[in-house]
């Protein structure tokens, strides 16, 4: 990132896209950890209804997983959440979200955020040249890593330009508070109060 990225006096705004089930304390670390190294007004979080990259069978539904992630940023007025591929037919394809809100905000910069996973896989994304048009890409770095020294798997020239931004490791993932929960134990410190009731009202995930 150079001054005149923060100087230009564009709106900035992260985007940051998962299936959230559930949501986590470790998704809002990283996302601070972000919006503070980057500068950022806001940042959007994108729950995937049909994510394109991951099996769907015994995902959570849509409505249910937004209403989560709505629960766990709603006191943080930085934070907010995109119904877009909820609403939409189809695999929910990121190019697509980032065209539908380059159409809603036209002068805002786009920051899209992206776990170093994501980043090693990024070239089977659909139309990732177009993502990264679109938006910056940040991706995340934990205990040292560099993503740089990843081959994304790009054969037509070199990967997009990329941000590197070191965030908070919170040893938490979703997947494994969905199997806390199948066991019976509990994952009342691990996420925001707000969607720990929502679980436990809703037995989810047990």
């Amino acid at each position: 990132m150079t001054a005149s990225d923060v100087a230009d006096g564009a709106l900035r705004v992260g985007v940051l896209g998962g299936t959230f089930d559930p949501p986590h304390l470790g998704h809002l670390a990283v996302a601070q950890d972000i919006l503070e190294a980057l500068a950022l007004d806001r940042i959007i979080f994108v729950p995937a209804a049909r994510p394109p990259h991951k099996s769907e069978e015994g995902l959570t539904p849509a409505s249910l997983r937004a209403r989560m992630i709505r629960a766990a940023v709603d006191e943080d007025s930085r934070f907010e959440v995109s119904d877009l591929e909820l609403r939409r037919e189809g695999p929910s394809y990121m190019v697509d979200t980032l065209e539908a809100l380059h159409d809603h905000e036209p002068e805002a910069r786009f920051f899209l955020i992206l776990g170093a996973d994501q980043w090693t896989a990024f070239a089977s994304w659909h139309k990732p040249r177009r993502i990264a048009r679109l938006a910056r890409i940040v991706v995340m770095t934990r205990n040292g890593e560099s993503p740089r020294s990843v081959d994304p798997g790009f054969t037509d020239g070199p990967p997009p330009e990329i941000v590197e931004v070191p965030v908070t490791r919170l040893d938490i993932s979703s997947t494994q508070l969905r199997t806390r929960l199948a066991e019976g134990r509990s994952i009342r410190y691990l996420v925001p109060a707000e969607v720990h009731r929502i679980i436990e009202a809703g037995k989810l995930y047990s």
